[in-house]
């Protein structure tokens, strides 16, 4: 069963940088696409970055050119380098692994991004 944690949340002023890292435990594949997501408080889950081995990253509108995803497949990690954060980027982040299209796994416990001053 894959299983997915989260880490390297916390609180930030407007204009600062954050970086999240997701460990994956269980089989994780270079043709996986690893994803970062984020809910905020009263808002649907949305996508945020996703990152496919030898492939262009794709990013939400509301974060291109500020964030940026990266992964180690040798460690089964991916991370997602936040700059020039917004109070709009306040949310629980999450990591997910889609194979084929499909999330595989279930959702980790998140790291709380809270972006204020």
């Amino acid at each position: 069963q894959l299983q997915l944690m989260e880490s390297g949340g916390g609180l930030v002023q407007p204009g600062g940088s954050l970086r999240l890292s997701c460990l994956a435990s269980g089989n994780i594949f270079s043709g996986d696409t690893m994803q970062w997501f984020r809910q905020a408080p009263g808002k649907q889950r949305e996508l945020v970055a996703g990152l496919t081995t030898g492939l262009s990253p794709d990013y939400a509108d509301s974060v291109k050119g500020r964030f940026t995803i990266s992964r180690d497949n040798a460690k089964n990690t991916v991370f997602l380098e936040m700059n020039n954060m917004k109070p709009e980027d306040t949310a629980v982040y999450y990591c997910r692994v889609s194979r084929l299209g499909i999330l595989v796994g279930s959702w980790g416990p998140g790291t709380q991004v809270t972006v204020s001053s």
